[in-house]
């Protein structure tokens, strides 16, 4: 196994301390490169999630984020089961403010699916 391949198997929301936990403040996140396979072909599903959350005590930690999101990369995993699930680790992990997160997901078959999240 190469490092990379072990850095995401093991990936884990990693919180780090909110310097500003005075305030109110957004931070948006982008993936673009979002993959996991059908639960029932097979296929490769692509998507990018959008993350925005207002922290509290904690920040997400970027790159332990971005191994977390890789590591679905070989699950058979549906839109929105994967969607809710990194809603739920983040919500867990953060215990933010407000969070939402959205799973827009490539057209396939003519279909385009678009999963929010939100507290």
């Amino acid at each position: 196994m190469k490092y990379g391949e072990k850095a995401i198997k093991d990936a884990k929301i990693e919180p780090w301390e909110n310097p500003y936990t005075d305030r109110d403040y957004r931070v948006d996140i982008s993936f673009p490169e979002f993959t996991c396979l059908c639960p029932r072909s097979g296929y490769p599903d692509f998507a990018t999630i959008r993350i925005s959350y207002v922290p509290d005590k904690y920040i997400v930690e970027l790159k332990s984020l971005k191994l977390y999101l890789n590591s679905f990369r070989d699950e058979h995993i549906s839109h929105e089961s994967s969607t809710n699930k990194i809603f739920d680790e983040l919500k867990n992990a953060l215990k933010p403010r407000s969070l939402e997160v959205i799973g827009d997901f490539n057209e396939r078959g003519n279909m385009k699916t678009v999963i929010k999240v939100s507290m």
